[in-house]
């Protein structure tokens, strides 16, 4: 009998339990399928920036992943190439931007405004005050409260089209503008289509004498009165078209309480005909909300990718922001007509042909870790980024090492190499992999024939000073070529990335020329100050030397920066640093020396040199991307702890989804990457090699959903503030004593498990063969 009670006692108590413990699951199952990603992501990350200082000089991109045009606020007069900052207060209009950075500017731009009262059109005069604490700032949306005309602004994105609704007050007098902005524009108002039509030239440069961005606005609501203006802001009344420098159209009607009136927008580069087919195609008949939800939609899935498991929501937002930033550039550069077939305005020679095009990106920054973040994730659309990099070979003759929207004459180096290397040797299909061979080999092998900007030879395309490259082994400090030793240096990376796609295909001896010139880093080297220096065309170093200086020699940086970008042989390095100790003590002195900087060679602090100074972490430039894998290198040295733990401080401590939450320039995705990688575990160094080399995790738990249909898992349970030291490391339940994990066992999919604590393990891949590659030990 007392048995029999004791059952019947526990069986509804096990029984009430269980279905307590269901409900609590169901609860935080239904609460976790509530949480939007997008609600994680602050498109304002960065924005409180300015040109003496970056906190990642963005602005809010409303758009859908790597789109045509993004869509963002303006604070800041037309051709501001900071058209987005944080701290001011009056919004000028909601514009089509193509912007990827401040320094390029932008290109094809125009924007729409609406006011109520009397006619204010100049941008100055139609300026509205506005809250942060009124306004929506989403991937998918943006909406805000213009307060001096009592309108609600908002705006939805498509690839190519975009959806606005204005709220406005009872009114008799209410306008929406379309400003077409400087450079070239005409618009044409055709009040029985409810449609505004025309063109904007406006460019920073790199387009053909054709170029035109092409739009159409269509409204849902009767035009009463139509204006345009003309130069100097010259208001034609009555009128329904005009063109010239600068023109803009001006449409009235009076309003109602509340009433919403929406218009739907859409580009194109290629016609008139082809901007209504976009909207068509891609808006259509669709509310605004079902315009709304597919934009969200988007993001829900590409954010979703990569599912965090985590206690700390701080993090989980800054991860999301950064990621966000990944996904935009580079910009899809292709419309599809009207047979559905895909086809580009060629921003190289003018003429619309078929296939991809992308654009929007400076490989000096991106090879380091965005693409190799697609190679990873996204392998599909590399491909096709890939097809348009032969498409501007086959356009241009060059490929496009800083486009925007054509070849830039911006930054250095030959970085078109390594990404399209890796992307190859990654397995990326749909790949011409002769004819992009053979532009990366023409760009090792001569400058004559570049394109011209302004009748000068556009120096970031192709390799300045390649025939001293090719002859002497660097290129001289003393022959009026700038930043000499980091071309020097990142040509000698490029030539190991040309050696390794030259073995896969077959092509030997191409394969061994190349793996030599790779080595031509050791021709910088100073034995004396263990650090890379200019030298002269006579072979002597430059004098006098000062490790401290910007510019000069080195690109953004100085030699403590550089000194490090030997990406395909850091035992080479360690070697003639005098072995794996004497590394070790060079990297600490980086960040345990004072931020002391010699800043002559610009003559004036430059915003990268301050981001330096004052993040209290020595001579360490995060913000800027010489020396983003530095960290990294202690693993080369058998000294994995201490990356783990700077891995970790800059992490938390220069990151976070806020308005400052970056530490220099975003820069296309690239500084973002980093973050990206890093907070999962691991991270790129040598682009060209299938291993990523370990840092340690952020997050207890991340889950990477694969395109090839695998999962890849990310566990780091005991993860926390002071847990960062790695104890030990196991991959799909074996000991895994390597700093370094393959990307082909990240692509089988499966579990690499991290058990961290508070106190570094040395012993933790400690032996010589536990260190990530080097040429020098092949």
């Amino acid at each position: 009998m007392r048995i029999k009670l004791v059952i019947h006692v526990l069986v509804p108590f096990i029984l009430a339990c269980n279905s307590k413990q269901k409900d609590e699951k169901v609860k935080e199952i239904q609460k976790q399928e509530e949480v939007s990603l997008t609600d994680y992501v602050n498109p304002l990350m960065g924005t409180d920036s300015a040109f003496d200082l970056s906190n990642g000089n963005t602005y809010p991109a409303i758009a859908t992943p790597w789109a045509m045009n993004f869509w963002t606020p303006m604070t800041s007069k037309m051709g501001d190439g900071w058209t987005y900052k944080y701290d001011e207060n009056r919004i000028r209009g909601i514009k089509q931007t193509h912007q990827p950075s401040p320094w390029i500017n932008d290109y094809a731009a125009f924007s729409l405004m609406a006011i109520t009262g009397d006619l204010k059109y100049k941008e100055d005069e139609r300026a509205s005050w506005f809250s942060h604490k009124a306004e929506t700032v989403k991937p998918h949306y943006y909406k805000v409260y213009l307060a001096d005309y009592d309108v609600t602004a908002e705006v939805t994105p498509t690839e190519r089209a975009a959806h606005f609704k204005f709220t406005f007050p009872e009114a008799k007098q209410s306008y929406i503008m379309l400003d077409a902005f400087f450079k070239g524009s005409m618009v044409k108002i055709i009040p029985e289509e409810r449609k505004i039509i025309g063109y904007c030239r406006n460019n920073s440069g790199g387009v053909p004498n054709n170029f035109h961005n092409y739009f159409v606005a269509q409204f849902d609501k009767d035009f009463e009165v139509n204006h345009t203006w003309t130069e100097d802001w010259t208001l034609i009344n009555n009128s329904k078209e005009n063109e010239g420098e600068h023109v803009g159209a001006i449409i009235g009607f009076s309003t109602k309480k509340g009433e919403a009136v929406h218009v739907k927008v859409a580009s194109s580069f290629i016609s008139l005909e082809q901007a209504q087919l976009n909207l068509d195609r891609e808006i259509g008949k669709d509310t605004f909300e079902e315009t709304y939800n597919k934009a969200k939609n988007e993001w829900e899935k590409e954010l979703g990718k990569i599912v965090i498991e985590d206690d700390n929501t701080e993090h989980i937002k800054t991860f999301y922001s950064c990621l966000y930033r990944v996904l935009l550039f580079p910009r899809k550069f292709y419309e599809y007509n009207e047979k559905d077939e895909i086809v580009h305005y060629s921003p190289y020679n003018g003429k619309v042909l078929p296939g991809y095009m992308f654009t929007d990106n400076g490989f000096w920054d991106t090879f380091r870790a965005v693409f190799p973040f697609f190679n990873m994730m996204y392998p599909e659309l590399n491909g096709h980024i890939m097809q348009g990099l032969a498409n501007t070979y086959k356009e241009s003759g060059w490929l496009p090492e800083w486009a925007s929207p054509g070849h830039r004459d911006c930054m250095i180096g030959s970085n078109s190499a390594p990404i399209i290397a890796d992307a190859f040797l990654k397995g990326v299909t749909d790949i011409d992999k002769e004819i992009l061979f053979e532009a990366i080999l023409k760009n090792a092998t001569t400058s004559t024939g570049r394109p011209l900007s302004d009748g000068n030879p556009i120096r970031s395309v192709g390799r300045e000073g390649i025939d001293y490259y090719n002859t002497l082994g660097y290129v001289p400090y003393d022959v009026k070529i700038n930043e000499n030793a980091a071309r020097t240096l990142e040509y000698a990376y490029a030539d190991f990335t040309i050696a390794k796609m030259a073995e896969k295909l077959g092509k030997n001896e191409l394969a061994t020329k190349f793996y030599k010139r790779s080595l031509n880093y050791k021709n910088l080297f100073d034995p004396s100050t263990k650090l890379m220096r200019g030298k002269n065309k006579d072979g002597s170093f430059q004098t006098p030397f000062n490790p401290l200086k910007w510019g000069d020699a080195f690109t953004e940086g100085n030699s403590l920066h550089y000194t490090w970008s030997v990406f395909h042989d850091v035992d080479g390095l360690i070697q003639l640093m005098g072995g794996k100790t004497e590394f070790e003590k060079q990297l600490d002195h980086v960040f345990s020396m004072p931020p002391e900087f010699d800043a002559s060679y610009y003559g004036f602090t430059i915003h990268e040199i301050r981001e330096m100074q004052i993040v209290n972490m020595g001579n360490y430039a995060h913000g800027n991307q010489p020396i983003q894998h530095m960290i990294y290198l202690y693993n080369y040295a058998n000294a994995a702890y201490k990356t783990q733990e700077k891995i970790r401080e800059v992490l938390t401590k220069l990151y976070a989804a806020t308005p400052d939450g970056y530490c220099g320039d975003e820069d296309n995705g690239q500084t973002s990457a980093w973050y990206v990688f890093s907070a999962l575990g691991f991270y790129p160094v040598t682009p060209g090699v299938n291993q990523y080399v370990i840092g340690s995790p952020l997050f207890k738990k991340a889950t990477l959903k694969l395109e090839n249909g695998n999962s890849f898992i990310i566990d780091a349970p005991d993860n926390s503030k002071k847990n960062v030291y790695i104890n030990s490391v196991s991959l799909n339940g074996v000991l895994h004593d390597k700093s370094f994990i393959n990307f082909e066992d990240i692509q089988k999919g499966g579990t690499l498990n991290f058990k961290l604590y508070n106190k570094p393990n040395k012993n933790w891949a400690s032996t010589i063969d536990a260190v990530p590659y080097s040429l020098s030990k092949e």
